[in-house]
């Protein structure tokens, strides 16, 4: 009998504690199951489960099979992934989360590359505005960024650096002045963006790091409709250059406070685990990694 198979049946009743459930979920009759955890047991001389009438429960030796037994399974399932990436392209779906204003505006420019690339990968794009689960989500990356990530559950691969810049409207800016300082915030109608700054606190880098809690009449967890809003003359909002590079140069929005620019924040891509990571998913990570080897003009430092 297949030594392989009757381990990855044992383990999967282990998990679930029935017989029955494990049945279904590897398409096998209930006797066949039987028939695995039996012959396991004979092989290894010893009783793996004990079995009641109303559950399944793991005997001492079977608690060290299992643990064995679940990493001999894994390190199979690598070598089989090794060689099968090895003769085959990388083909399938990918399921890539981002925040939807970088997703839109430079995420997408990416994956047309990639999907150029390699034709046979399909990837869906997914709106991840950094709080969502990758197991939940069947996210297989997801790009976060933050001035620090919370989430150390999770493998970060940091990618650039993203620059801020406080702008306004020439049209605020008229009616309502420029600031000169960082304390003049305090004055101006700020433009919150209530998941990088729920309490309303803006960071500035340069000379002295500085601290001020702002407030104004429109809050926003999406950047795109603060943006708006800073366009309409609604007041001073705080974004990525990569979000408002084309309206600095069109003069439609100012960047404000020379010498004293917003905390910058991290672009970095994040995965559930490298072990036996697919290999359309690898190639996806190598690209990204290949791209930020040559930063976009938008994630150069610079002075305000």
């Amino acid at each position: 009998m297949d030594r392989l198979r009757c381990l990855q049946v044992f383990s999967e009743v282990a998990r679930c504690g029935s017989f029955l459930r494990a049945a279904t979920l590897l398409s096998l009759s209930r006797s066949t199951i039987t028939k695995h955890i039996a012959w396991l047991e004979a092989s290894m001389g010893a009783q793996l489960l004990k079995r009641t009438s109303k559950q399944v429960a793991l005997t001492e030796a079977g608690a060290r099979v299992l643990a064995s037994g679940r990493d001999l399974l894994e390190r199979y399932d690598a070598i089989e992934s090794g060689v099968r990436d090895a003769v085959h392209l990388p083909r399938g779906a990918i399921r890539v989360g981002t925040p939807p204003s970088f997703g839109a505006y430079h995420l997408m420019r990416l994956m047309a590359e990639f999907t150029r690339r390699y034709p046979d990968i399909e990837v869906t794009m997914v709106h991840d505005d950094g709080r969502s689960d990758l197991v939940a989500e069947a996210l297989d990356l997801s790009v976060r960024i933050a001035v620090s990530l919370e989430d150390a559950s999770y493998v970060a691969q940091p990618l650039l650096k993203s620059p801020q810049v406080a702008v306004a409207a020439p049209s605020y800016l008229r009616a309502h002045g420029r600031p000169a300082t960082v304390a003049d915030l305090a004055q101006h109608n700020c433009l919150v963006h209530t998941v990088k700054s729920s309490a309303g606190v803006w960071r500035f880098e340069g000379g002295v790091p500085q601290a001020i809690r702002v407030r104004g009449t429109v809050r926003s967890n999406l950047g795109d409709a603060l943006k708006q809003a800073a366009l309409l003359g609604t007041g001073i909002s705080v974004h990525p250059y990569y979000m408002v590079s084309e309206e600095l140069r069109a003069g439609t929005l100012e960047a404000l406070l020379p010498g004293c620019v917003p905390e910058a924040m991290s672009i970095n891509v994040v995965f559930s685990t490298r072990r036996n990571m697919p290999v359309r998913v690898r190639h996806l990570l190598e690209f990204l990694k290949e791209w930020s080897r040559n930063p976009p003009e938008w994630a150069l430092p610079r002075a305000t």
